[in-house]
């Protein structure tokens, strides 16, 4: 390998290195404070937080971002090694990194199209850590010289050398284990704190946020939804899906928020909820099944309402989605919502729940949650910061 592409590689790797360190430290803030706001959430468009808390930004419970580190860390690794390392190793160090490369390359692949095409966000660590897999990519694959049909051979002879010398074996023992300890021990979903973050305690937004969310929210479609709004000054449509990762992040940031309103602009502010279950059993605007068990949510959760227990029942379903299936949904609305006859009164309550997913299908919802401010409508789940800040907007309005 000549050396000015093992200087390329290795930069490009540094550079993918960095951008995944902080990636992994800002998820892990969201995580821990969920009312955290990076230096890359610019907008509700161009938002780190919005890719990190969806649900294509982990892999079993395991932040992409935290993968993404580990790889690069490997990359770094073989890229400096092979400067220094035996002749064979050094020989053979860009296959190895072609392959990993190529892996990485469709990894990002699929998460740049999920980021642009699924979310519409732009997540400005995410487009770094691209460019160092690309440029990884591309200089490898000139760097790999070998056929790569020989590579298993010659990957048992490094290894069998890599045994024989204790030095590089301990490091390679050590990176080993480190990555597991930081898999295993990196925070969840279900660790982040179960309640929004109070108002006095969320992250400050600079005037340029402010300005940036304004003009933003200005741009965004308005439509007229058939709900009434009993007088009040804002009304706020919600369809979600109880399955959803991110309407779960939503309920919890975003409900002593609304609960505050409910005491210091009491009347004002009003929350309806619609359901948007991913699957096309109760919802025809879905193709395939994204939640298995969103529907039977759905229906457990209008009837505990009528046993006074909705609100206990959406907690359970938006705080264990991890362990939801129909069956678990039925158990749960029995021993949590009071619910006994939930096998009866489904068809007829699915039915509701297919006129709600309708009514959301004929006003451009395509994703959950997505919410309707006196009109606007806003899809994805924004830092509740800005969520505030829309209805403090059109608390404005109405009163002028």
């Amino acid at each position: 390998m000549a050396p000015r592409t093992r200087a390329w590689l290795l930069a490009f790797a540094l550079l993918g290195l960095a951008a995944s360190v902080t990636a992994t430290y800002t998820h892990y803030q969201l995580l821990r404070h969920p009312g955290y706001l990076s230096f890359c959430d610019v907008s509700p468009t161009v938002s780190c937080s919005q890719a990190y808390t969806s649900r294509y930004g982990s892999v079993a419970g395991v932040p992409v971002a935290l993968l993404g580190l580990i790889w690069f860390a490997l990359v770094t690794w073989l890229a400096a090694a092979a400067r220094r390392g035996p002749a064979a190793f050094r020989e053979n160090a860009g296959s190895y990194l072609f392959v990993l490369a190529t892996i990485g390359l469709a990894v990002i692949l699929y998460l740049g199209y999920t980021s642009f095409f699924v979310l519409k966000t732009v997540c400005l660590l995410c487009l770094t850590t691209y460019v160092g897999v690309l440029g990884v990519f591309v200089l490898s694959g000139a760097a790999a010289t070998q056929p790569m049909r020989t590579l298993p051979g010659r990957l048992a002879a490094d290894l069998r050398t890599l045994v024989g010398a204790p030095r590089a074996l301990s490091l390679a023992v050590l990176f080993i284990a480190a990555a597991a300890a930081a898999v295993v021990w990196f925070p969840r979903e279900s660790v982040a704190t179960p309640a929004g973050a109070a108002a006095q305690d969320l992250p400050p937004v600079t005037d340029a946020q402010r300005s940036e969310f304004a003009r933003w929210y200005a741009q965004q479609p308005h439509v007229n939804l058939p709900v009434p709004n009993d007088g009040v000054k804002v009304l706020i449509v919600k369809f979600s899906d109880y399955q959803c990762p991110a309407c779960a992040q939503a309920y919890l940031l975003y409900r002593d928020l609304l609960a505050r309103y409910q005491t210091t602009n009491p009347g004002e502010v009003r929350l309806v909820e619609k359901d948007f279950p991913l699957n096309p059993a109760c919802n025809a605007a879905v193709p395939r099944i994204v939640h298995m068990a969103s529907c039977e949510a759905a229906v457990a959760v209008r009837l505990a309402r009528e046993h006074g227990k909705g609100d206990a029942m959406e907690e359970w379903l938006y705080t264990n989605q991890a362990v939801e299936s129909p069956a678990s949904v039925k158990a749960a609305a029995r021993d949590i919502g009071g619910v006994t006859d939930f096998d009866a009164r489904y068809p007829s309550v699915v039915a509701a729940v297919r006129t709600d997913a309708a009514l959301g299908a004929l006003n451009n919802v395509h994703s959950t949650p997505t919410f309707f401010i006196n009109g606007t409508m806003l899809a994805g789940t924004l830092p509740p910061q800005f969520f505030q800040q829309a209805i403090e907007i059109e608390l404005q309005k109405a009163s002028q």
